[in-house]
């Protein structure tokens, strides 16, 4: 097969929107392993089959997570993708690189893989994509030679991920960047070595915005909130509306439990903090009025995931209010006797609402010690796939 030959993949490089094929073939021109990686791609187009076999775990002294093995069933044909296999690098908090890092991660991968990389991958790792057996300790040696390390694959604590947090956003609750990195450090043992019945995934979010969308994709989800009241600036609110901001269309009946009222005769806005669900919309809609409030913490959510056993779930409140303090001892704890549970009882590639739904809530609170508390609720969203109209149902 010439290098023309890709008139399938061709066609993905049409339109406006950035292109995996173009990227593929810049690096090409340098990397056989990019060229071969076209050439078995557009076979399996054509043949409307995968020509990927997975390879099970690839490990590097001392870990047994963070390569994925991965197998071409055509190597006669395609030799320098015989093996290509994926390092998961474990990302800095916030995602925060300097060009020297940046540079470095790219001498390395180009040095001994494929030279394609993906900024980042659902886990939040880096992904690099493609290299062979012979490679891969090697690269591990000058990954770690630059200050990486791996990050999580396979039945073990996959690498924790957060947002920005209070590096870049004003509104955060807890400070989403040490959380992240302090729970990286704490569990090294539980990120490097598989040994749980499947993956267990821990994001921060710093506010309910949930930028890194835990509440969808991770079985331990924290997210920033606050127990008090929001904080509003009267003052501030009264520019917005007299700069024709249409604060009940926009704000007042956008909330979706009514804790919001505007009291004309006083020119207050005024908040039922019993009512407040901390959604940060009016927040979003109005931020050089209202803050969240002082007493900050994160509440703790568990069971989200995607579909593998039985479809894909959103996770559901556990904890409603946790101070979020160093060393975070409570969440450590927490976190502790979950995993105790779920290695013990969790069958192969269950996720832990996957056991909590078989066993029930009842059970799963008796063994980590907590209360049961009204907040504890899944349902009506239980599904991120799945809307409903209120005005339908």
């Amino acid at each position: 097969m010439s290098e023309r030959e890709t008139p399938k993949l061709d066609e993905l490089e049409k339109g406006r929107w950035p292109s995996f094929v173009k990227e593929i073939k810049r690096a090409a021109k340098k990397s056989p392993m990019a060229r071969d990686l076209l050439h078995v791609l557009e076979k399996s187009f054509d043949e409307k089959v995968t020509h990927w076999k997975h390879g099970g775990i690839v490990g590097v002294k001392g870990y047994g997570g963070g390569v994925i093995g991965r197998y071409s069933d055509v190597p006669d044909e395609f030799p320098e993708v015989a093996s290509f296999h994926t390092f998961r690098v474990n990302q800095p908090s916030g995602w925060f690189y300097t060009s020297t890092a940046l540079r470095q991660l790219c001498d390395v991968w180009e040095k001994y893989g494929s030279g394609l990389t993906n900024f980042h991958g659902s886990t939040g790792d880096i992904i690099l994509l493609g290299t062979k057996t012979e490679n891969t300790q090697p690269c591990f040696d000058a990954l770690t030679g630059i200050g990486f390390d791996l990050g999580g694959s396979g039945g073990d604590l996959r690498t924790p991920s957060c947002c920005v947090g209070p590096a870049r956003c004003e509104k955060a609750c807890i400070d989403t960047l040490d959380i992240c990195y302090n729970l990286t450090m704490a569990f090294q043992d539980e990120i490097h070595r598989p040994r749980w019945p499947y993956k267990f995934k821990v994001k921060v979010s710093g506010c309910a915005n949930d930028c890194v969308a835990a509440i969808a994709r991770s079985d331990f989800t924290v997210i920033g909130t606050w127990r008090d009241t929001l904080q509003i600036d009267q003052d501030a609110v009264a520019g917005y509306i007299g700069k024709g901001f249409p604060l009940k269309a926009l704000v007042i009946d956008k909330c979706p439990t009514n804790a919001l009222e505007y009291n004309r005769e006083a020119g207050r806005l005024m908040v039922n903090a019993e009512d407040c669900v901390r959604c940060m919309h009016c927040i979003n809609k109005m931020p050089k009025a209202i803050w969240p409030g002082q007493e900050r913490g994160a509440t703790i959510l568990v069971g989200g995931k995607a579909t593998v056993v039985k479809g894909a779930r959103l996770s559901w409140v556990l904890v409603p209010f946790m101070k979020m303090e160093p060393p975070y001892t409570e969440t450590k704890d927490l976190l502790r006797k979950i995993w105790e549970w779920w290695d013990e009882n969790g069958h192969v590639r269950e996720r832990l609402g996957e056991l909590i739904e078989r066993v029930g809530m009842k059970t799963f609170l008796r063994e980590v010690g907590l209360k049961a508390v009204p907040q504890m609720v899944s349902r009506p969203r239980s599904n991120p796939y799945v809307f409903f109209d209120a005005a339908k149902s």
